[in-house]
């Protein structure tokens, strides 16, 4: 630990840097000040970053190993019935994998094991697992379930949807349950390099400037004023304070501003100058809450709105350092250098009776209910319950409340969506809300329709200015003539959506504008769009897949062949890119030893791939191996009652 400590304080002193002068706003909201890490931090705050170490957010992250996992491996093995695998968590020494296999009555007919690298999750409520593959992280179908010591399938793989390995972690997901990784620009899912745990960083904003600033010996007392070369979130406005807290603790439909990413937000700046967080509206369940709507709920509290009211009535409130310190934030329960594991329920009950404490505002239950919770305010006012969005997990609903007769549910009717976090948020954004909804969420297509309602339209202009938008939602509703037309009447796409970005915006517009193209078999403008997202994004290797498809299609076979082999050597799990080239080896080449070895591999990632399994059974009629294909094509039938080629084929055979 000394020389931790020590390494700490030499990173510090490795520059010598002029004295700087005190601040009247933050330094980390300027974009030049840099993040130093935790261990940084670790230097000058050693007992406060042990403590932290232990929290939740401390724990969120972190590589596979005995000592992270909070798992039993006794008897492990999940089953899913709807896609018929097993799944077993082991070790093998120290390292963790996942052995998915199927039977056929006591016999395995197919079997893959992979490593496990990273355990996301601090292990209060779950552990789920992460496999790295060249450094594009994929979820794998495997989590333990803390609270009731079980193992299934991880949220929303549940079902029928169970997707396997292929579950794309990107920075949206890395950016809440770690600090900020090193991503790769033009991809959907690399990262060079990601880090174990929240830091320090992620709630006090970059910390360049304080470390220098202290270095040089300029100290501020922060009794008697603000260190504004640090974000103290106790001290930022009621707003802002719970803007930390909503960047990660505000679960839902999260819609970036035009240009920012998930990378931008920093304490002390307003959540919605980054992102607008919509979540949908229902009318009855009004007691149902999702996993990470604590703010949301806090907020809904009469107890939340009344301490507020009162603190702000208050003559020269905004002038104290603390301004909501009497009020009710997140951190007037939570200190979040704490664990919630090591914080007794007596800490939580004082907060109440700070305020309850006189006879008119005593609990007004019956006494021995009282005594049966330990006069434990949380058990009835914040009740333990299960949440909408992940299973098998029960937590504290933050919405404090006086307890009532359980009502009869009405039935739960879609309203709508609003956003959390922002009250005037401006129409487009809604409008972009709705289509994240239908991709993300997969809503009903009439959440199209709304969206058009937000952007407009009826103008060649506005179809200009809002081409992005228009080209996403007829994409998705399969409208590609008013695409086409969008086109030539702007025929300067290709030049305006030029930028490469962490989400991908423009590239996935350029996509988006070849698929169409391609649809109308317009194949000549559909190769210029997909060649200009593959620039775009480079590492984005399902849009490589897709231009490369579409080069195949065209008869340009040496290109087409070099960007599945450029996938195959980034992501050589990309089941899809397998099988395509497969295909070219034996169309093309006539190399049916290559193209079944690459059909072979693409199967043992994936026994259900129904074009692999058709390839295949292309292959086996290629060699005269009828009884082989008819196998295969019954295989694909029974997977797909509804493929008429597969039945075709086997009649033909027949």
């Amino acid at each position: 630990m000394v020389m931790t400590a020590v390494l700490g304080l030499n990173y510090c002193t490795t520059e010598k840097k002029p004295a700087l002068p005190l601040l009247s706003t933050y330094a980390g909201l300027n974009d030049t000040v840099k993040y130093v890490g935790k261990e940084t931090c670790r230097s000058c705050h050693a007992d406060i970053y042990e403590s932290f170490m232990h929290t939740g957010m401390g724990m969120s992250f972190d590589v596979a190993s005995h000592n992270k996992s909070s798992a039993n491996f006794t008897h492990a093995v999940i089953y899913d019935k709807y896609r018929n695998f097993y799944y077993h968590p082991y070790w093998q020494g120290d390292s963790l994998h996942l052995l998915e296999y199927r039977l056929h009555g006591k016999d395995t007919i197919y079997r893959q094991d992979v490593t496990i690298n990273y355990i996301i999750g601090s292990g209060q409520h779950t552990n789920s697992h992460i496999i790295s593959t060249n450094g594009y992280l994929n979820q794998a179908p495997a989590t333990f379930y803390v609270q009731k010591g079980e193992w299934h399938l991880p949220p929303g793989f549940e079902d029928g949807h169970n997707t396997r390995f292929s579950r794309i972690i990107g920075l949206e997901c890395m950016s809440c349950h770690n600090s900020y990784p090193d991503f790769v620009l033009g991809s959907e899912n690399k990262f060079n390099k990601v880090e174990t745990g929240i830091g320090c960083e992620r709630c006090h904003g970059p910390g360049e400037y304080h470390v220098q600033q202290k270095m040089t010996g300029l100290l501020v007392d922060t009794a008697i004023a603000i260190d504004y070369s640090i974000v103290n979130p106790a001290k930022l406005s009621i707003n802002l304070q719970l803007d930390v807290c909503q960047r990660c603790h505000l679960q839902g439909n999260a819609v970036l501003n035009k240009g920012k990413s998930f990378y931008d937000f920093k304490p002390g700046m307003k959540l919605s100058d980054v992102m607008n967080v919509f979540t949908p509206v229902y009318e009855g369940r009004s007691s149902e809450h999702i996993m990470a709507s604590h703010v949301e709920r806090l907020k809904q509290s009469r107890c939340f709105i009344e301490t507020s009211r009162q603190i702000e009535q208050q003559k020269g409130f905004d002038k104290l350092l603390k301004p909501y310190s009497k009020g009710l934030t997140c951190v007037t329960c939570h200190n979040p250098h704490v664990s919630v594991r090591f914080t007794n329920d007596e800490h939580f009950n004082k907060v109440c009776s700070n305020c309850h404490h006189t006879p008119n505002t005593l609990c007004t239950e019956k006494t021995e209910v009282r005594q049966k919770s330990g006069d434990n305010c949380v058990s009835c006012h914040m009740p333990f319950s299960g949440t909408t969005d992940i299973p098998h997990v029960s937590v504290h609903d933050h919405k404090i409340s006086i307890p009532q007769l359980e009502l009869k549910q009405s039935e739960k009717v879609f309203k709508g969506i609003a956003c959390i976090n922002n009250p005037s948020v401006d129409a487009l954004t809604k409008g972009r809300a709705f289509i994240q909804y239908f991709e993300k969420f997969d809503y009903d297509k009439s959440v199209l329709d709304s969206a058009l309602n937000y952007i407009p339209h009826a103008t060649r202009q506005q179809r200009s200015e809002y081409a992005a938008e228009l080209i996403q939602v007829w994409f998705l509703k399969n409208e590609y003539n008013k695409i086409s037309e969008l086109i030539k009447e702007n025929p300067d796409l290709t030049e305006r959506f030029n930028k490469q970005s962490y989400s991908n915006d423009d590239a996935w517009t350029c996509y988006r504008a070849g698929a169409a193209l391609q649809g109308l078999n317009q194949w000549d403008e559909a190769l210029k769009f997909y060649q200009h997202a593959a620039q775009l994004a480079p590492f984005h290797l399902d849009i490589l897949n897709k231009y490369a498809v579409a080069l195949s299609t065209t008869g340009k076979i040496k290109e087409a062949k070099y960007y599945f082999e450029k996938i195959l050597k980034e992501y050589p799990r990309h089941v899809s890119a397998l099988t395509n080239l497969g295909y070219i080896y034996l169309s093309v080449f006539h190399d049916d030893k290559t193209a079944v070895n690459m059909y072979e591999k693409a199967l043992q990632l994936d026994p259900d791939y129904q074009p692999a399994l058709m390839n295949m059974a292309g292959l086996f009629i290629y060699q005269n191996k009828k009884k082989e294909a008819v196998d295969v094509l019954q295989k694909v039938v029974k997977l797909d009652a509804t493929n008429q080629q597969a039945k075709q084929l086997i009649q033909q055979l027949k």
